[in-house]
Protein backbone atom coordinates (compact mmCIF):
# COMPACT_ATOMS: atom_id res chain seq x y z
CA UNK A 1 0.00 0.00 0.00
CA UNK A 2 1.28 3.02 -1.11
CA UNK A 3 0.72 6.56 0.04
CA UNK A 4 0.57 10.60 -1.03
CA UNK A 5 1.96 12.76 1.35
CA UNK A 6 -0.02 16.25 0.36
CA UNK A 7 1.20 19.69 1.72
CA UNK A 8 2.98 18.43 4.65
CA UNK A 9 0.24 16.78 5.84
CA UNK A 10 0.73 13.97 9.12
CA UNK A 11 -1.74 11.84 7.81
CA UNK A 12 -0.86 10.01 4.62
CA UNK A 13 -3.22 9.10 2.16
CA UNK A 14 -3.30 5.37 1.49
CA UNK A 15 -3.53 4.20 -2.11
CA UNK A 16 -2.45 0.94 -3.70
CA UNK A 17 1.10 1.06 -5.14
CA UNK A 18 0.13 0.00 -8.52
CA UNK A 19 -3.03 2.64 -8.58
CA UNK A 20 -0.56 5.07 -7.18
CA UNK A 21 2.25 4.41 -9.92
CA UNK A 22 -0.89 5.50 -12.68
CA UNK A 23 -1.95 8.59 -10.72
CA UNK A 24 1.48 9.34 -10.46
CA UNK A 25 1.93 9.36 -14.59
CA UNK A 26 -1.24 11.45 -14.92
CA UNK A 27 -0.44 13.79 -12.04
CA UNK A 28 2.94 14.52 -12.65
CA UNK A 29 2.14 15.63 -16.85
CA UNK A 30 -0.77 17.65 -15.16
CA UNK A 31 1.96 19.48 -13.07
CA UNK A 32 4.51 19.94 -15.28
CA UNK A 33 2.47 21.33 -17.64
CA UNK A 34 1.44 24.25 -14.84
CA UNK A 35 -2.06 22.74 -14.82
CA UNK A 36 -4.15 22.93 -11.58
CA UNK A 37 -7.06 19.88 -10.91
CA UNK A 38 -8.63 17.93 -8.57
CA UNK A 39 -8.26 14.36 -7.28
CA UNK A 40 -11.20 12.40 -5.92
CA UNK A 41 -11.13 8.61 -4.38
CA UNK A 42 -13.57 6.87 -2.27
CA UNK A 43 -12.74 5.78 1.21
CA UNK A 44 -11.21 2.48 1.53
CA UNK A 45 -13.18 -0.39 3.29
CA UNK A 46 -11.03 0.40 6.29
CA UNK A 47 -12.22 4.25 6.50
CA UNK A 48 -15.35 5.58 7.33
CA UNK A 49 -17.70 5.85 4.25
CA UNK A 50 -17.15 8.66 1.82
CA UNK A 51 -15.25 10.21 -0.57
CA UNK A 52 -12.30 12.99 -0.71
CA UNK A 53 -11.22 15.37 -2.80
CA UNK A 54 -8.10 17.20 -2.87
CA UNK A 55 -6.89 20.59 -5.24
CA UNK A 56 -3.54 19.79 -6.79
CA UNK A 57 -1.46 22.49 -8.01
CA UNK A 58 2.37 22.89 -9.16
CA UNK A 59 3.23 25.00 -5.85
CA UNK A 60 2.09 22.51 -3.39
CA UNK A 61 4.22 19.92 -1.94
CA UNK A 62 3.63 16.57 -2.94
CA UNK A 63 5.37 13.25 -2.31
CA UNK A 64 4.82 9.70 -3.83
CA UNK A 65 6.06 6.85 -1.81
CA UNK A 66 5.81 3.23 -2.94
CA UNK A 67 5.98 0.09 -0.90
CA UNK A 68 7.48 -1.54 -4.03
CA UNK A 69 10.81 -1.52 -4.56
CA UNK A 70 10.23 -1.78 -8.31
CA UNK A 71 7.49 0.09 -10.34
CA UNK A 72 4.90 -2.05 -12.39
CA UNK A 73 4.57 -1.99 -16.22
CA UNK A 74 2.07 0.56 -16.95
CA UNK A 75 -1.78 -0.60 -18.03
CA UNK A 76 -1.79 2.69 -20.97
CA UNK A 77 -5.16 2.42 -21.42
CA UNK A 78 -5.65 3.02 -17.14
CA UNK A 79 -3.26 5.94 -17.23
CA UNK A 80 -5.18 7.55 -20.47
CA UNK A 81 -8.76 6.91 -18.44
CA UNK A 82 -6.98 8.70 -15.68
CA UNK A 83 -5.71 11.60 -18.06
CA UNK A 84 -9.35 12.03 -19.71
CA UNK A 85 -10.63 12.29 -15.96
CA UNK A 86 -7.43 14.69 -15.41
CA UNK A 87 -9.05 16.91 -18.16
CA UNK A 88 -12.63 16.83 -17.57
CA UNK A 89 -14.44 19.54 -15.03
CA UNK A 90 -14.58 16.90 -12.33
CA UNK A 91 -10.89 16.39 -11.99
CA UNK A 92 -8.93 12.92 -11.94
CA UNK A 93 -11.68 10.42 -9.90
CA UNK A 94 -9.34 7.48 -9.05
CA UNK A 95 -11.32 4.51 -11.02
CA UNK A 96 -10.39 0.79 -10.58
CA UNK A 97 -8.12 -0.55 -13.72
CA UNK A 98 -9.98 -2.50 -16.40
CA UNK A 99 -7.99 -5.21 -17.74
CA UNK A 100 -8.53 -7.37 -20.96
CA UNK A 101 -9.65 -10.50 -20.45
Amino acid sequence: MGSLLYDGEDRPIHIDDRALAHLKVVIATKLRRQESFTLSWKHSDSEPGGRSTIWLHPSIPLRFVFDEEEPPELNMQWVEDLMHSANSTGGIMLVDEVLDV
